[in-house]
């Protein structure tokens, strides 16, 4: 059941980020940074593992991830009491920062622009595939969930480097990076070459302003035109830019875990490539089909069209006034 204390859970999660041994049920802890070879590419997100890694290593972001987390849902009751009013959309503007190493690598910049037409229309609920959601899940649906996307920059810079891992390496200019164009008024995304099986990764919202606060991609997966199957549709970005905006995956990272959003069906781990629906899953002895087009699962980019109306609260709070990334309303 999602129906936990929300006290109980930030008590547990931090406790957790207090051990020394981590664990995850459904996100094993192979490099997922070593080279493909062979087996089908599968979605690859390092996002959850590096947040809980860093949570564990400072008490400020523990404090902060509390603080987010209370904010969150102050903000989800505040609404169904008829406390917040909309505002109207909220328009986030972009910084790409693309390190290249080859010519594929360098991004053009009407590829950028695709990309970010991708985002607008994911977000805006107005994607071309969207009819394809489920009667079963037309209910929750998040329509337009009111947030746009604006390229403000990009910046480009050649290296030598032939792989990137999740240290972070790439957001320091020091380490041959690009620092970061104002993390608390722009949504900063590092495009780098080849990190094996990880397509991308984001820090979460108790991030906010910090030094490598942003999303990371993978330059196969950036855009549209170009990019490698079957994460050729920009979705990469969609799913990452959920996790920026307090979006878990959907199975929680656990057996039957808990994503903290209400209305999306609990499931038992990732999906991956095209499921057809309905795909059942059995948890806490309720059976019924997961909501695998989601987003904020593992499938391939075809198969993922919609946010539900819980998500859709949650990345509200984030950028609302009173949120951890109301700076971006700043620029």
């Amino acid at each position: 059941m999602k129906k936990l204390l929300f006290g109980a859970l930030v008590l547990g999660f931090m406790s957790a980020c207090n051990s020394d041994n981590l664990s995850n049920q459904n996100e094993n802890s192979q490099d997922l940074s070593a080279p493909v070879s062979g087996a089908a590419l599968r979605r690859g997100c390092a996002s959850e593992e590096i947040r809980q890694n860093a949570l564990k290593n400072s008490s400020e972001l523990r404090q902060r991830y509390s603080e987010l987390e209370s904010k969150t849902l102050k903000f989800e009751n505040d609404l169904k009491l008829g406390k917040v009013l909309s505002d109207g959309s909220v328009e986030i503007p972009v910084v790409v920062n693309v390190l290249y190493r080859t010519s594929s690598e360098n991004l053009s910049d009407s590829r950028i622009a695709e990309q970010i037409a991708v985002l607008n229309a994911d977000y805006a609920g107005s994607n071309s595939d969207v009819s394809k959601i489920p009667t079963e899940f037309q209910g929750v649906k998040a329509g337009d969930v009111k947030v746009r996307f604006r390229l403000a920059n990009t910046v480009r810079k050649s290296t030598t480097k032939t792989s990137w891992s999740t240290n972070d390496a790439m957001k320091k200019s020091s380490s041959g990076g690009i620092d970061a164009t104002s993390p608390s008024n722009y949504l900063n995304i590092w495009v780098v070459g080849n990190m094996g099986q990880i397509l991308g990764y984001a820090t979460f919202p108790e991030s906010a302003g910090l030094w490598n606060d942003g999303v990371v991609i993978a330059a196969p997966y950036f855009g549209k035109t170009g990019a490698s199957s079957p994460f050729n549709l920009g979705r990469t970005a969609t799913h990452e830019v959920g996790h920026y905006l307090n979006l878990r995956h959907i199975w929680g990272d656990a057996n039957c875990g808990n994503d903290l959003v209400a209305d999306t069906p609990t499931q038992t781990g990732a999906n991956s490539g095209k499921p057809s629906y309905p795909l059942y899953n059995t948890c806490s002895g309720t059976q019924r089909s997961v909501m695998f087009m989601n987003y904020m699962d593992y499938v391939d980019d075809a198969a993922m069209f919609m946010f539900s109306a819980g998500q859709k609260s949650r990345m509200q709070s984030v950028v609302a006034s009173s949120g951890a990334r109301s700076g971006l309303r700043l620029y």
